[in-house]
């Protein structure tokens, strides 16, 4: 008989690591208050300091032109510094308004903006209808070349422009500032990607249904993506009621000027130092417009951009 007895395994290590004792419950992640100090200073460094910086950048400069154009020159130019106007002044307007054609100018602008902005938005919505739905040969280097036209600075094609517009007699003329502008690489690029969202089914059963590419776009298409459509047409209204480098080139006439060339000329008019309210005036009713506008319509950029990113 051995002396040395075997020695009996050990029922828990038998069992393995399924039956090791109970570590205990686990121990949630402490988060703080809402309205403790840790909270509150994440919340106002990542949050509300950069939005408040950002809105100063932004506005000030716009608060700052409003302001001025209500003062006289002695409060604009002084060592000492006035924020706030004496008082609520109208002469500078007036003195902007007949100073130049003003009201020329305005129609100028309307004239220019609307013609082009719908001639800009109907060719992209072609186009971009035309690349997703439509088959022909190289449809994906044409995609290509519109996207190299994204990252093409447009002062590249003023020369070549100009010398075009020139030679057709376009000079001076309001087709010679909407001409060159009628097409859009980027409202083209935006609904080719919203109407890449749409689903199939819905245009395959009107294409059994006898409809064609047409009735397809208009009764379809068009309807469902008015948000996109409404981005690109108000991106392209603002571009080209501030356009400048352009209009300036081509014409050199007050009957075919555009607002912001006809600041041009009122500063021309008012060089010296007291023309400063003048000029934020002017620059004021050049902006406001168009600021109205924006303030109307900007929700469907933020619906238009997002539009189909999210997939079901």
């Amino acid at each position: 008989m051995s002396l040395l007895s075997p020695v009996s395994p050990d029922p828990a290590a038998q069992a393995g690591p399924a039956s090791a004792p109970d570590a205990g419950p686990d121990i949630p992640l402490q988060r703080h208050r809402p309205f403790s100090r840790a909270n509150l200073t994440q919340t106002i460094a990542g949050g509300y300091l950069p939005l408040i910086l950002t809105t100063v950048v932004v506005f000030l400069p716009l608060l700052w032109m409003v302001l001025s154009s209500f003062k006289q020159p002695g409060e604009i130019i002084t060592m000492d510094l006035k924020i706030l106007p004496e008082s609520l002044n109208l002469e500078n307007y007036n003195i902007a308004m007949t100073t130049v054609p003003f009201a020329q100018f305005f129609v100028n602008s309307l004239i220019v903006t609307s013609v082009g902005a719908t001639i800009k938005v109907l060719l992209a919505i072609l186009t971009a209808y035309a690349l997703v739905f439509v088959r022909f040969p190289y449809k994906n280097v044409i995609f290509v070349l519109i996207l190299v036209a994204l990252m093409v600075p447009p002062q590249v094609s003023i020369l070549p422009n100009y010398i075009l517009i020139a030679g057709m007699g376009g000079k001076n003329t309001l087709w010679g500032i909407i001409l060159p502008g009628l097409g859009t690489a980027f409202g083209t690029f935006l609904l080719r990607q919203h109407f890449m969202t749409l689903p199939a089914s819905i245009l395959e059963s009107a294409e059994i249904d006898g409809a064609g590419h047409w009735r397809r776009l208009w009764q379809i298409v068009v309807p469902v993506s008015g948000p996109s459509i409404a981005t690109v047409a108000l991106v392209v209204v603002v571009s080209e009621w501030n356009d400048y480098i352009w209009p300036l080139i081509i014409t050199d006439r007050p009957e075919t000027m555009t607002l912001p060339v006809g600041l041009t000329l009122l500063q021309n008019s008012e060089g010296n130092g007291s023309g400063w309210g003048i000029l934020m005036a002017g620059a004021v009713l050049v902006i406001v417009p168009i600021l109205l506008v924006f303030a109307a319509l900007q929700r469907y950029i933020v619906a238009g951009l997002t539009q189909g990113s999210v997939t079901g």
